[in-house]
């Protein structure tokens, strides 16, 4: 998941008037904060012209107005390819961001649909997923500058591998943190079991820290099941490109497939990974040899992140506990079935 210095959002009044003067959308008749999603602020909003999805660009790490306008550029690029997105409504002076009050906006037409997580998708549905993933990596590719004319976007997933060194130094202050809570509840419990658990692994396994990442590309960059939308059984808009950027396209496959496959008891449903990783890797030209080594890193990644408990004890944040329990297992469930998760992946 996304991570970010952005505290919880206070309760907030979009500007509507202002901004639906700027897009010609009609005069306001409801607006109802859409609850899900963990950095910016999103509005279900009906007008007398029709029913919008406005989003306010909150978060300090992609708000700029002008890489916004750059990220809608490439989703109507995208919506041309076939790609299943919302592209944004452009507002009378040709823009497609308006800024009011010193805070950036965006309207986007409503989608009616759903999120489904991977549990609620059949085999054949996992495979169109990952088939869908694939196509928005090569399609990305035909419509981004050359890799070689950017500079990688900010992003929370950095290249360079985690040091087992700082993650120790990490824990200890996380354990602290957890003794000095009160009053101790099961969250303190379970974070404290984890940590001394994740401990021990990363001690027998600090040997295994994966190289830089090598074959890179564009990525959606936060593909998970909150930013996909279904009508019925099909994919109907991918959502939220606050993260577009360059990164290894492979590891963003691995990833997404931990976010939507993993049960609440920690583990992945492996038949369904199997069908959705090699679809992926037939619509995005990726080998098996890539896929085993993003499977390499995203769980050396997984073993050293703590962010879900940063966020509960550095900053007082407690959107990302219910995530809490499954992800953490995850951790120690992959270690354990690591060589059966990278067949999985890399077929």
């Amino acid at each position: 998941m996304p991570r970010s210095s952005v505290p919880p959002p206070a309760p907030y009044a979009p500007p509507l008037s202002a901004l639906l003067r700027q897009y010609a959308a009609g005069s306001p008749l409801a607006c109802v904060p859409v609850d899900q999603g963990l950095l910016n602020r999103g509005y279900r909003l009906c007008t007398t012209r029709g029913r919008y999805f406005l989003k306010h660009h909150f978060d300090p790490d992609t708000a700029d107005p002008a890489a916004i306008e750059r990220r809608h550029r490439a989703t109507q690029r995208l919506a041309a390819l076939g790609v299943p997105v919302a592209p944004p409504l452009t507002g009378r002076d040709g823009r497609t961001v308006a800024v009011v009050g010193g805070h950036a906006y965006a309207l986007h037409p409503w989608i009616d649909g759903r999120h489904r997580h991977g549990g609620q998708l059949t085999t054949g549905q996992c495979a169109r997923l990952g088939a869908l993933l694939g196509a928005v990596h090569a399609c990305l590719e035909r419509v981004m500058p050359p890799k070689g004319r950017t500079r990688p976007a900010t992003s929370p997933h950095p290249v360079e591998s985690a040091d087992p060194d700082s993650t120790f130094a990490l824990i200890d202050d996380l354990l602290a943190r957890v003794r000095r809570h009160r009053p101790a509840d099961s969250f303190d419990e379970l974070a404290r079991h984890r940590l001394l658990e994740r401990r021990a692994l990363l001690e027998r396994h600090a040997d295994r820290r994966p190289p830089r990442g090598a074959s890179v590309g564009w990525v959606h960059g936060d593909f998970h099941p909150f930013n996909l939308l279904y009508k019925g059984d099909a994919p109907a808009a991918i959502v939220d490109w606050d993260r577009l950027g360059v990164q290894p396209r492979a590891e963003e496959a691995v990833r997404a497939a931990a976010i939507f496959f993993v049960r609440p008891v920690g583990v992945l449903d492996l038949p369904k990974v199997r069908a959705y990783a090699g679809a992926y890797r037939r619509a995005a030209g990726a080998t098996p040899s890539e896929l085993a080594a993003a499977v390499h890193r995203v769980w050396w990644e997984r073993l050293n992140d703590f962010w879900m408990l940063r966020w509960h004890y550095e900053r007082g944040d407690t959107r990302a506990d219910p995530q809490f329990p499954a992800a953490s297992a995850l951790a120690v469930w992959w270690t354990r079935e690591y060589d059966a998760v990278c067949e999985a992946f890399a077929g």
